[in-house]
């Protein structure tokens, strides 16, 4: 594992989804698709960060397309993680009822915490209760 602080990130679901659709922010979630290309900077996402985008893929653009984006992301700089360890297990548990969150950002959160990563999103509604939080730092993209 590299070392945490400013050279880690984790990309939330929103953030490949609107870097996909080339929605408001993508230039930003673009430029830091492009450092990890370039070794410059680490970019990590979830097994369930991958799944929330597979399935979103699938419904608006069918299965075929969404297969491409797996095998694309797969190829890619993008590290997948697909275990989710004890520690954040329990973080994740404590900040889903704490907070009222969806299970798939307590889960991101919780990971990124971990890692002392840079969280990368724009899902600021459902993420405010915790951004005030010095244990997880967000990168808003819009």
């Amino acid at each position: 594992m590299p070392p945490g602080g400013e050279y880690i990130y984790v990309l939330d679901a929103c953030a490949v989804i609107a870097f996909l659709d080339k929605e408001s922010g993508a230039d930003i979630v673009a430029g830091l698709i492009q450092k990890a290309e370039a070794g410059e900077i680490y970019i990590y996402m979830t097994s369930i960060q991958v799944l929330e985008v597979y399935y979103d893929r699938i419904r608006i653009k069918g299965l075929e397309y969404a297969d491409k984006f797996l095998q694309a992301l797969y190829a890619s700089s993008i590290k997948i993680v697909y275990q989710i360890s004890h520690p954040n297990i329990r973080m994740a548990g404590r900040l889903k009822t704490s907070y009222s969150l969806s299970l798939a950002d307590s889960i991101v959160c919780a990971f990124a915490s971990s890692m002392s990563a840079v969280l990368i999103t724009g899902d600021h509604k459902e993420l405010e209760p915790i951004e005030k939080r010095e244990d997880i730092r967000f990168l808003w993209f819009r």
